[in-house]
């Protein structure tokens, strides 16, 4: 195994990371700007009113989009496993 394919391969899986846990990471990021733009208009100041609703829509966000994180990360497990004795001949 030469250190291009562990290189290939460190890449194909932050890749994955990111492609997965983007979405949810998106949900928060809205809810979270909703909510504070919400905070400014009608100054409320509560900190942990935005805890409760990007809960819920992470939640939502995890139930709508969770088969695909699964079957990208079986996917991609599947192909690490299926290709691994062409990395040891390497």
């Amino acid at each position: 195994m030469t250190v291009d394919v562990v290189m290939d391969i460190t890449r194909q899986a932050l890749f994955m990371i990111i492609r997965v846990s983007l979405p949810v990471l998106l949900v928060s990021l809205c809810v979270g700007l909703v909510i504070s733009i919400f905070q400014t208009v009608t100054s409320i100041q509560e900190q942990t009113l935005t805890f409760v609703p990007k809960i819920i829509c992470v939640f939502l966000a995890l139930v709508l989009f969770g088969n695909w994180m699964m079957n990208s990360m079986v996917e991609f497990m599947t192909n690490l496993w299926t290709d691994f004795s062409l990395y040891i001949n390497q």
